[in-house]
């Protein structure tokens, strides 16, 4: 039996970082851009065979090389990597695969929770996590019409307020979920927050965690999707799929979204939903944004200013009750992570 070897790469290790891309690259994979925990498997010579990564709670970025599969090297890194993640106090494990791959990842102990075709299969390590969550959201369908909105809230800005009233408007119950992944510049906890601050006057809103089920940009894998466009479609069709779930469970039969002009991944983003969603019997509203100053309304121009200090303009463009957290002493850490951040438009 051969004498194989697995350990943890350093973000410095440009030499075996290189043989990974190359061991990726035969896969039709490239390196995730985002990553905090690499490792792989050597052979006797220390050429590296087999690798695996983490990000978050998330098992990414697996190959192994063609002269050594059957012999069980994947099963053991994806066990080390749920090692790692145990030791990071991670229980709750999720990953991204071909749907090919899926068969493998099952016997490892992980389980469906939606796929868009045989392109890409979402997958956890509890066998009804998702159920669960579904279970959770049940309690709260109303009778009457419900319709649907998601959002990140990077803060919450007049436009997400004005995008809610519109939506709230047109149902009985109006679901607003609020993307729970801390991949943002302001913290879910103070997201959610502002979100429901903004959204009190309205008592048909039900405000949801989105849970690790809807996926923000930051944290969706695209290492193994050829091109930026394959990676916005395969985001939107994953995101479509779970959220078909949910919405029938909900009786959801509106989708709301707002209008990105200034943003061609939103853009096709939303054209995505657009035709995908009345395939399932839901109806894609897209709302035209708010406007301040005769510009739309965004949270990244929000961010600038926050990172300028120019709370002169903040007022045209955040409810009352965003701008009065900004300006209190709890705020501090956060405008000083948003005056670090070297772009605050993209993130």
């Amino acid at each position: 039996m051969s004498e194989y070897t697995l350990s943890q790469v350093s973000p410095t290790d440009k030499t075996t970082l290189a043989e990974i891309d190359a061991l990726l690259q035969k896969e039709g994979i490239r390196r995730d851009g985002n990553l905090d925990y690499i490792c792989a498997m050597f052979d006797e010579d220390y050429h590296v065979i087999g690798t695996g990564s983490c990000f978050g709670n998330t098992l990414r970025c697996f190959a192994v090389s063609s002269d050594h599969q059957g012999e069980g090297l994947l099963n053991q890194i994806i066990t080390h990597l749920i090692e790692v993640q145990c030791a990071r106090g991670n229980l709750h494990l999720f990953l991204y695969t071909k749907g090919k791959s899926s068969k493998f990842f099952g016997d490892l102990g992980f389980y469906e929770i939606a796929r868009v075709e045989d392109t890409l299969v979402f997958m956890e390590n509890r066998r009804d996590g998702f159920g669960a969550y579904l279970r959770g959201l049940e309690k709260t369908k109303t009778e009457g019409s419900s319709a649907a909105l998601v959002m990140n809230a990077n803060p919450f800005t007049l436009g997400h307020q004005y995008l809610v009233e519109t939506a709230a408007a047109a149902c009985d119950t109006l679901h607003l979920f609020v993307v729970s992944e801390d991949a943002s510049l302001v913290p879910f906890a103070v997201r959610k927050r502002l979100v429901a601050e903004g959204v009190r006057h309205l008592p048909n809103v039900v405000l949801h965690d989105s849970g690790p089920y809807i996926i923000s940009n930051a944290t969706f894998p695209s290492y193994f999707l050829k091109d930026e466009t394959a990676v916005i479609e395969g985001h939107a069709r994953l995101d479509l799929a779970v959220f078909t779930k949910i919405a029938a469970v909900l009786n959801v039969t509106a989708r709301y979204v707002g209008e990105e002009p200034a943003s061609q991944v939103t853009g096709l983003y939303n054209q995505i939903m657009k035709e995908q969603l009345p395939k399932a019997g839901i109806h894609c509203i897209i709302v035209p944004r708010k406007q301040a100053g005769g510009k739309a309304i965004s949270a990244s121009t929000v961010r600038q200013c926050l990172q300028n200090g120019d709370w002169e303009s903040l007022k045209a463009l955040v409810p009352a009750t965003t701008l009065e957290y900004f300006r209190s002493p709890e705020a501090a850490p956060v405008l000083a992570r948003i005056q670090k951040a070297g772009n605050v438009v993209h993130y």
